[in-house]
């Protein structure tokens, strides 16, 4: 029999060290609480995130200061429309060596760190974007039938434009599937926008300094996984994952009526696994279904994929979660409510 070494942290420190990662981020950026949790949550289940909104919001600025405060290797790609697969994952080139002949020896990309930043990713053709596929899911690069393991541990954070936006590119169905988390970054508050004018035109910047490395990053996923959720609980996931099928006969009627396809295993292992981790930074030990409802359009809006219909009709994918959130009880037999 096997025995597994406890994570050498526990859920007080824990929910301390997301405190202290939250109050060092937020000395630079204002007025983007939510999304920084979330964000924080997808890098302690060790998955990826996919921030959405327009130019000038500070989305690379978050993950920039995120790879400060986080003792991690950090790297940074501007996708545009001319960049090609090798510019990512890295090439072969041919050096002399010592005898006097050549070699090829593999040149690795920026796609070898812990933390990266994949800036505008829709802004690349559909065929670099899947440059990173296996990377995100496999944790390995294959270059010329040779395969390379990046770091670990290994997180990509992309931003992205609204794809109506001139000069972008939808990411396939399979990489956005391999996306943790979506979040859209909204536009600041008045309050908050008055502050963040203060900060960035005042001449001072703030300090912040590493809260927490790889290793401690890596033993919160671990504790996180040890926190127990009843089989009601998810077993609700697992309906809520159901209702997004309009094939399901159990599925609501905006299912039915405006999904092509509906989420993955992945979105519901993302619901438990984040619910988790809502449940540790609230200081508990067990994930209730208010938790599993805090995370669900995060998880799953990227995961729909919307009919003719429902593109026409401007219908959200977020709208569709409300709905299934409304016609889908828990065990309490009522309506969940959001």
């Amino acid at each position: 029999m096997v025995t597994v070494a406890p994570p050498s942290i526990t859920p007080e420190e824990f929910r301390q060290v997301t405190s202290r990662i939250e109050a060092e981020v937020g000395k630079v950026i204002v007025g983007q609480e939510t999304v920084l949790r979330n964000v924080m949550i997808s890098i302690i289940a060790g998955g990826h995130v996919l921030l959405e909104g327009v130019p000038g919001l500070g989305k690379t600025v978050l993950v920039r200061t995120l790879a400060e405060v986080l003792e991690l290797h950090f790297s940074r790609i501007q996708f545009t429309p001319d960049l090609m697969p090798a510019d990512i994952v890295g090439t072969n080139i041919l050096i002399d060596d010592p005898q006097g002949g050549r070699q090829f020896r593999f040149q690795p990309g920026p796609i070898f760190a812990n933390l990266l930043l994949a800036d505008e990713i829709n802004r690349a053709t559909p065929k670099t974007q899947s440059a990173l596929l296996e990377a995100m899911q496999e944790k390995t690069v294959t270059v010329a039938n040779r395969s390379y393991r990046v770091e670990r541990p290994f997180f990509v954070l992309a931003t992205q434009n609204p794809i109506d936006m001139e000069g972008t590119y939808p990411l396939p169905e399979a990489q956005l599937d391999r996306f943790f988390f979506k979040l859209t970054v909204g536009f600041p508050k008045e309050e908050d926008l008055m502050q963040i004018l203060t900060r960035t035109t005042s001449g001072t910047n703030a300090r912040i300094g590493k809260i927490v490395d790889g290793a401690k990053i890596q033993a919160m996923g671990e504790l996180a996984r040890q926190v127990p959720a009843a089989t009601h609980v998810t077993n609700y996931a697992a309906r809520l994952i159901l209702a997004t099928h309009p094939e399901n006969v159990e599925a609501p009627p905006i299912t039915r009526q405006y999904i092509r396809f509906g989420a993955s295993p992945r979105g519901a292992q993302a619901l438990i696994l984040a619910s988790k981790i809502v449940a540790l930074m609230e200081g508990r030990y067990n994930v209730a279904f208010d938790d599993i409802r805090s995370v669900a359009h995060e998880a799953l809006r990227h995961r729909l994929i919307l009919n003719f219909e429902g593109e026409a009709e401007g219908i959200t994918t977020d709208k569709v979660v409300d709905e299934i959130l409304k016609a889908v009880p828990d065990e309490r037999g009522g309506a969940s409510k959001k």
